[in-house]
C-alpha cells in the first residue's frame, strides 16, 4: 500500500509539472513562430533576392530600408539619411546615424558609425552594406554565446537537493542501525530487515514533490494573469528569493518618451520666441523626425492655448528651402517664409556646432555680438542643465538667408543665438513606488543603461535611489571578470 501510495504521489507529481511546462513551453514556440524574419540581398550573378535571414554569409551584399532588421555585422557602404536603432546592444532609445566613411578608433565599438550591427533595427533611410560577421561571430552573437552556457542552478534547485540529501544520510546511517540492533536483540533478521525498511520508507515525505508541484504551479498560473510565460516551474522561486534587481533605465524607469522641458533665452529665461523658432524648424523639416522635434511640436501645441503667438504657426507660414541634418554638422537648417514675404533661416543643432556659426546672441533686450564674456556665460548655462540630466540643443536664426538654388550650407554663418532647448526623458509615475516596495520587500534595485551618467544620476534621484558608485562602459573595458565581479 505504501509503495503504491508514493508511486500514485509521484506519477501525479510529474504528470502536473509536464503539463504545466509543456504549456508554457508551447506557448513560447507559437510566439517565436509567428515572426519570420527575411533580408534583401545580392549575391555574384543573381538580382536582388529576398533570403530567410539565417541562410546570409560573409560576403552577400545587403541591402537595407526603414523597418528593416540588420540581420549581420555589416560594414555600410552607401547610405542615405540611414538611422539605426541600437538599444538591443546599448539601451539608448536615440536612433543613432550611419555612413560609409571610415571612423577614427573609438572606446566602444557600437561607437562606430561605419559599422551596423546585427540584433539593431533601421529607423529611417536606406543603405547597402557588406556582411562581414554572421551568427555567432557577430557582436550580438558573442554576447547570446557568453550567455548560454549551462544553466545555472536556481536556489529552489539547490534546497530540494540539500533536503534530499539529509534525508539520504539519515537512511544511510539510521536503516544499518535499527537493522543491526534489532536482529541482534531479537534474533529474527527477517522482521528486523523488514523493520529496517520500513523506517527508509517512513522516512521518505511521500507528500513533498506533490505539495511543491502544486506550489510552483500555482505561481506559475499567478503570472500567466500578469501576461506572464513561466517555461521552467523551478524559477518561480527564484523570482520570491530575488534580492538584487538590475533594470533598464530608458523606458523602464522613464517613460522612453522626450519631453522639452524649457525653452530657454540666453539669459536662461523661459522664452516663447525660442518655442516658435524651435516649432518652425522641426515641423517644416521633411527628414525622419526624431524623438525631439516631436516634443517640440507636441510642446508647441500645447501651449497654444497660453500664448496666442504659436497659434497656427504652421498657416501663417511656408517652408522655402532647407538643409537636412548630417553628422559631420550635427545641425539642421529650414528656411521658411512669412506673409508678408520675409524670409527667415532657423537652424537647431548641437552646442558646441552652433557656437562655431553664430557670430550674434540676442542679450539684455537686443542683438550683441558674441562676445568670449557670453560664450562663456552660455557654456556655462548648458553645463549647468547637462549636469541636471537635460539633452540641450540651441537654436539660431538669421534673416534674408540667400535665395532657393544658391542657398546652402555656406549661409549657417554669422548667424544670432536665441536661446536653448532642454530635453528630459521624464521617469514613469509608478516607478517611485515600485521601488519603495522593491525595498520594503529586500530587494536593491540596480541600474544597467547605455545612457549616459549625469542623465542616470539625475533620473535615479528623481526616482529615489541614491548613486552610491557608477561603472562607466570606459571602466568596464579597462577590468578584467575578476575585477568586474569585485566591483559589482
Amino acid at each position: 500500500m505504501t509503495v503504491v501510495i508514493i508511486l500514485t504521489m509521484v506519477m501525479i507529481s510529474g504528470t502536473l509539472r509536464f503539463v504545466q511546462e509543456s504549456r508554457s513551453g508551447s506557448a513560447a514556440e507559437k510566439l517565436l513562430a509567428m515572426i519570420t524574419t527575411t533580408c534583401t540581398v545580392t549575391r555574384k550573378g543573381q538580382e536582388k533576392v529576398e533570403i530567410p535571414m539565417d541562410e546570409l554569409v560573409v560576403g552577400d551584399i545587403v541591402h537595407l530600408s526603414a523597418g528593416d532588421m540588420i540581420p549581420a555585422d555589416v560594414r555600410i557602404l552607401e547610405a542615405k539619411d540611414l538611422f539605426i536603432s541600437q538599444a538591443s546592444l546599448t539601451g539608448e532609445s536615440e536612433p543613432v546615424e550611419k555612413q560609409p566613411q571610415v571612423n577614427q578608433p573609438k572606446e566602444s565599438i557600437t561607437d562606430y558609425t561605419n559599422i551596423a550591427f546585427m540584433g539593431s533595427s533601421v529607423v529611417s533611410g536606406s543603405a547597402i552594406a557588406v556582411a562581414v560577421c554572421v551568427g555567432d561571430d557577430t557582436l550580438f552573437g558573442s554576447m547570446a554565446s557568453a550567455v548560454a552556457g549551462e544553466a545555472a542552478e536556481t536556489s529552489f534547485t539547490k534546497g530540494v537537493n540539500a533536503v534530499s540529501w539529509v534525508l539520504i544520510r539519515f537512511m544511510l546511517v539510521m536503516v544499518p542501525l535499527v537493522f543491526l540492533i534489532n536482529g541482534i536483540t531479537k534474533g529474527d533478521w527477517l522482521d528486523a530487515f523488514l523493520f529496517g525498511i520500513s523506517i527508509a520508507v517512513g522516512l521518505t515525505p511521500e507528500m513533498l514533490p506533490m505539495i511543491v508541484t502544486t506550489c510552483l504551479a500555482k505561481g506559475a498560473v499567478s503570472m500567466s494573469k500578469k501576461q506572464t510565460i513561466v517555461k521552467n516551474l523551478n524559477s518561480i522561486q527564484n523570482f520570491g528569493a530575488i534580492d538584487i534587481l538590475c533594470t533598464d533605465k530608458t523606458g523602464t524607469l522613464t517613460q522612453d518618451q522626450v519631453v522639452l522641458e524649457y525653452h530657454l533665452n540666453v539669459r536662461g529665461e523661459d522664452d516663447t520666441r525660442v518655442l516658435r523658432h524651435a516649432y518652425l524648424n522641426s515641423y517644416f523639416q521633411t527628414g525622419y523626425k526624431n524623438l525631439m522635434d516631436l516634443a517640440i511640436i507636441r510642446k508647441t501645441e500645447e501651449a497654444e492655448a497660453e500664448d496666442p503667438r504659436l497659434v497656427d504657426l504652421s498657416e501663417h507660414y511656408v517652408k522655402v528651402d532647407e538643409i537636412p541634418f548630417d553628422f559631420s554638422r550635427r545641425r539642421l537648417s529650414t528656411v521658411v517664409q512669412d506673409k508678408t514675404g520675409k524670409t527667415q533661416m532657423v537652424t537647431k543643432g548641437a552646442v558646441e556646432e552652433m557656437l562655431a556659426v553664430c557670430s550674434f546672441a540676442e542679450y539684455g533686450g537686443g542683438v550683441q555680438p558674441l562676445t568670449g564674456h557670453v560664450r562663456q556665460q552660455i557654456l556655462q548655462t548648458v553645463d549647468s542643465l547637462n549636469d541636471k540630466g537635460f539633452r540641450v540643443l540651441v537654436i539660431a536664426q538669421k534673416s534674408n538667408p540667400s535665395p532657393v538654388g544658391a542657398f546652402g550650407v555656406k549661409d549657417e554663418c554669422d548667424m544670432v543665438l536665441i536661446g536653448y532647448l532642454a530635453f528630459l526623458d521624464p521617469p514613469k509615475e509608478s516607478t517611485a513606488d515600485a521601488i519603495r516596495a522593491l525595498k520594503h520587500h529586500g530587494v536593491t534595485t540596480k541600474i544597467l543603461t547605455g545612457d549616459n551618467d549625469k542623465v542616470t544620476r539625475t533620473i535615479c534621484k528623481q526616482v529615489g535611489l541614491k548613486v552610491r558608485n557608477m561603472l562607466l562602459g570606459s571602466d568596464l573595458e579597462a577590468m578584467s571578470d575578476e575585477e568586474l565581479a569585485r566591483a559589482a
